[in-house]
């Protein structure tokens, strides 16, 4: 792994999405580095990871503001003036998603262009990772481990509106950024990912720590899934190693699509008995009945051999270590303290 520190200290990073699960992390792990952190994005919802460590106060600027609005992306990422963009900013609950659709495209596809549109008037060296999702793989008829030369789709909005939004990347990219050098931009697919101070609902660590915390058993939809999960900070670590490798001299040669997943795929039901053996006094589990039939696969897996070949990228934590640290992570009172903990150990 390079030296993160190094390529970060100093710099200006704009993050579109900043006071999410994902947005939040990546903050704190940027301030722990020395970088002048210039967030964008809605108002965090009540109890968020944002607001228990406290991040907004020691940004360098917190904007509440809507990727939708072309206008005030453009204002922003231009009076940031930013060595790196983290575009984070999405619709990202399937189910939620399922229900309106239209929001979906608007957030995801619109919100994109208008950040890859900001990017088109940067007058300066800049290196962009627009955060996709796993889910932007058309699905075989068998169970494979995508590659990103895969076809893309997606039978639902959340999956179709992120491989349209991986389109307009590409797009952009061969259109405008091919013949302005000095920015670069690539897609981060990742897959399900982990880790203290998700509090989003309809995901299966949210949904096992407010049921846990509750006292009641955990319901689960569908324990037979199989799914790419990985701790929070693998997947950062993918974000922050492709961007400073934009960044390089030669940076141009690592742009494109990666994909950051574990080396392999786990069942849902494997990663909740997990967590019940990280923490004592719990219920148990059981099956729960669908509500609503969104179209989901039954394995989905990705192969990293690109980033891992490209990048000197590869995961730390395997399953076991992913869920210990997540569950850690919620049992400890002192929530600033702990994430700085888990993001000092992890870069050793």
């Amino acid at each position: 792994m390079i030296d993160l520190r190094y390529s970060f200290e100093g710099k200006t990073v704009w993050i579109s999405g900043h006071t999410g699960f994902k947005g939040s992390w990546l903050c704190e792990w940027l301030l722990e580095m020395g970088a002048k952190v210039h967030g964008f994005s809605l108002p965090p919802v009540d109890y968020s990871m944002f607001d228990q460590i406290d991040i907004g106060r020691r940004l360098a600027m917190n904007e509440t503001g809507n990727v939708q609005n072309r206008k005030a992306v453009c204002g922003s990422i231009l009076s940031c003036q930013p060595d790196y963009v983290f575009h984070l900013a999405a619709k990202v609950i399937v189910r939620e998603c399922f229900k309106d659709p239209v929001d979906t495209y608007a957030t995801n596809v619109r919100g994109t262009v208008h950040v890859l549109d900001a990017l088109r008037q940067l007058e300066k060296p800049c290196a962009a990772v627009f955060v996709t999702s796993d889910k932007v793989y058309e699905v075989p008829a068998r169970d494979i481990s995508f590659i990103e030369s895969d076809p893309l789709g997606g039978a639902d909005p959340y999956s179709s509106s992120k491989a349209c939004a991986e389109l307009a990347i590409d797009s952009w990219r061969r259109s405008y950024f091919a013949q302005n050098p000095m920015v670069r931009i690539a897609s981060a697919r990742a897959g399900n990912v982990i880790g203290g101070g998700d509090y989003g609902i309809d995901r299966i660590v949210p949904d096992c720590m407010r049921a846990i915390q509750d006292g009641e058993a955990i319901r689960v939809r569908n324990p037979n899934a199989t799914r790419p999960f990985q701790h929070v900070l693998d997947c950062l670590c993918g974000y922050l190693t492709l961007a400073a490798r934009l960044h390089d001299i030669l940076g141009q040669g690592f742009a494109g699509a990666y994909n950051f997943g574990p080396d392999e795929s786990t069942k849902v039901s494997d990663v909740v008995s997990l967590i019940c053996a990280h923490w004592p006094y719990n219920i148990g589990w059981n099956t729960a009945i669908d509500p609503i039939n969104v179209p989901e696969s039954a394995v989905l897996s990705l192969c990293s051999q690109r980033a891992k070949r490209n990048l000197a990228w590869f995961p730390q934590y395997n399953i076991k270590q992913a869920v210990k640290e997540t569950v850690n992570w919620y049992r400890e009172k002192d929530k600033r303290g702990i994430t700085r903990k888990q993001i000092q150990e992890y870069m050793g």
